[in-house]
């Protein structure tokens, strides 16, 4: 990946990157840190004070108008009784601007620095169009290796809204850490054991029907799981019934029979081939398809045998548990297998990191849960650090709130496929509407999918991961507000007036960007260069919304440049440099969109 567009950029200005920039500090990759660098050296050599100390105490402003970068002047470590007004006045008026900052203002005990936007247009724009989808990366997990665990669906059992939400948050931190440098593994933990299989097996055999099960099967399977749930009810706790019959196939297929696994086999293969095709229409493709089913015998033993040496374990009526109220309150105590000598979850959890551990030789494990299932991980990771497993530091969950009122339009149980198949219908609809529009588009059907997709996706990340929301079919379908729509439609804008301008990329490059003087370039140019921060700012709080928030503040910033800088009409150098301008948004979009896991189109 080439680097030196930014260096080779400033050199054009006739400026240069910072002797000696900070470690934690990746100017090659991301221009604000070019600034970060020149404006710790300057301050640095007014005051004194140590770059390390100035570096991390400039903060972004939440808007605008307080500039680019700001410092507070307590954090800088100044000697007591020092009068922060009269210190950041003396700071501006000292400071050199160096073709860098084109402003410093003294606000109270705040030092706020505007960026130039010409050294901006210079680096940003060219950085974009010359690294186009690498705009944005940043070397910071170079040489580790990261497994994801998400999705996780129950087979036979509907993909549910929580299912969904694992799915989309996971696939957009996959995608997140792979832009940082990391060796991303995705797997899919399926619920695929228990005693809902020798249900299954027991209501395909008076139920079942093997073209369906060929050409449905999640679907098939889960209609044959609700018939032989009702059979149990119906008849009750009756001995020889039902529920006996599934425990007894269930115990079948944990000794090992051959005949019992290969009906489960089917299931389960049938199923993760459905799966693969939902999970591409989500851009998602899986390391690997692992599951409760692959955690062997041998290593649950193992487990229990560490518990024991440990001193865990303490027995009841028969059954295991671990008591961690001695390491934290709040954990309670835990069953680990039941009297009947059957494994449980928690178990299986450990056995599976452990695997993944020898496997994967992870620098860190990221569990994409729903927050129903706090208790559950923190003591499935207080286990195995009381296991002592020096590793089990590194793993971190990833939780969400609830998906409230979904259900689809018909009221019935929500299949993933059901929620994306509506969506897709309902976008083919209001595309038609624009007849003249809809002639263009060589795949109408097609692009009604991706922008339906983006509607549902867009919707689930809007807001911050932990909050539960509900689902509204009105608000989640709308071309207009801050829905997925609405950031297709601005890319595909965007796309347009690319096209119909005509004007090769070779010269966007290298356009004459002192023409581009209004106030709204230089607000858009300014947003531009704040993505990869953006990024970073994503990777500390695992939030999709930071990146949909980047994204919304971006698109609306291009809607208010259209009436000011006109690309059609204008004579030829200064429309170049606009559509530059433009392609550098489009292509900043198009990565910004990509990330949380969409297909960005090009009309619509």
């Amino acid at each position: 990946m080439s680097v030196n567009t930014i260096t080779q950029s400033l050199a054009s200005l006739g400026l240069k990157q910072a002797e000696s920039p900070v470690d934690v500090s990746h100017p090659d990759y991301n221009v604000i840190d070019v600034m970060r660098n020149y404006i710790t050296e300057e301050v640095h050599s007014i005051t004194g004070i140590a770059k390390d100390v100035i570096f991390p105490a400039l903060d972004q402003p939440n808007v605008m108008e307080k500039g680019d970068l700001l410092v507070p002047l307590p954090r800088l470590r100044l000697p007591k009784g020092t009068d922060f007004k009269a210190k950041a006045a003396e700071i501006a008026e000292k400071f050199n601007k160096g073709g860098f900052i084109s402003e410093v203002k003294a606000e109270g005990q705040f030092l706020q620095f505007f960026f130039e936007p010409k050294t901006l247009f210079n680096i940003v724009v060219k950085d974009s169009l010359v690294r186009q989808g690498d705009y944005g990366y940043l070397p910071l997990g170079v040489g580790k290796k990261v497994v994801i665990e998400f999705s996780s669906p129950n087979i036979a059992k509907p993909f549910h809204a929580g299912h969904l939400r694992s799915t989309i948050i996971g696939g957009f931190l996959s995608n997140l850490y792979e832009k940082a440098g990391w060796d991303v593994k995705r797997i899919n933990y399926l619920g695929d054991w228990g005693k809902q299989f020798g249900l299954l097996a027991v209501g395909f055999e008076k139920y079942g029907d093997e073209e369906k099960l060929a050409s449905d099967p999640i679907n098939h399977l889960f209609e044959v799981y609700v018939k032989v749930n009702k059979d149990i009810t119906d008849e009750g706790e009756v001995e020889g019934g039902t529920n006996d019959k599934a425990r007894a196939y269930f115990r079948r297929m944990e000794d090992g029979d051959e005949s019992a696994l290969k009906i489960w086999k089917r299931f389960r293969e049938l199923s993760i081939e459905k799966y693969i095709d939902t999970y591409a229409r989500l851009n998602i493709q899986y390391d690997s398809y692992s599951g409760e089913s692959q955690v062997s015998q041998e290593s649950m033993k193992n487990v229990t045998k560490i518990f024991t040496e440990k001193g865990l374990i303490h027995e009841d009526r028969g059954a295991k548990l671990i008591d961690l109220t001695k390491f934290n309150k709040k954990l309670g105590k835990c069953l680990v297998e039941k009297s009947d000598g059957t494994s449980l979850y928690l178990t299986r959890d450990v056995g599976e990191a452990i695997r993944r551990k020898e496997k994967y030789d992870f620098d860190k494990m990221i569990y994409v849960i729903a927050s129903q299932q706090d208790l559950h991980t923190a003591q499935f990771f207080e286990i195995l650090k009381q296991m002592g497993f020096d590793w089990a530091k590194n793993l971190e969950h990833v939780n969400f709130g609830m998906v409230q009122g979904m259900s689809t339009r018909k009221g019935t149980v929500v299949f993933l496929d059901n929620i994306l198949e509506e969506t897709k219908d309902k976008m083919h609809e209001v595309m038609k509407r624009n007849e003249s529009k809809y002639e263009q588009i060589e795949e109408p059907e097609k692009v009604a999918d991706l922008v339906g997709i983006s509607a549902v996706m867009i919707q689930d990340m809007l807001a911050k991961r932990i909050n539960n929301y509900e689902f509204k079919w009105e608000r989640m379908l709308s071309f207009e507000g801050d829905t997925g729509p609405y950031l297709q439609y601005a890319h595909s804008r965007l796309s347009s007036m690319q096209r119909k301008a005509n004007i090769p990329k070779e010269k966007l490059q290298n356009a004459n960007f002192d023409l581009l003087t209004e106030p709204c370039a230089a607000s858009l140019v300014r947003v531009l260069a704040g993505y990869p921060d953006a990024l970073k700012k994503a990777l500390k709080t695992n939030e999709p919304s930071a990146i949909v928030t980047y994204l919304f503040n971006l698109t609306h910033i291009v809607s208010q440049c259209y009436d000011i800088l006109w690309v059609a009409g204008q004579e030829e150098e200064l429309a170049t440099a606009r559509l530059a301008l433009y392609a550098s948004a489009k292509q900043v979009l198009n990565n910004g969109m990509k990330l949380l896991g969409l297909t960005p189109v090009e009309r619509m």
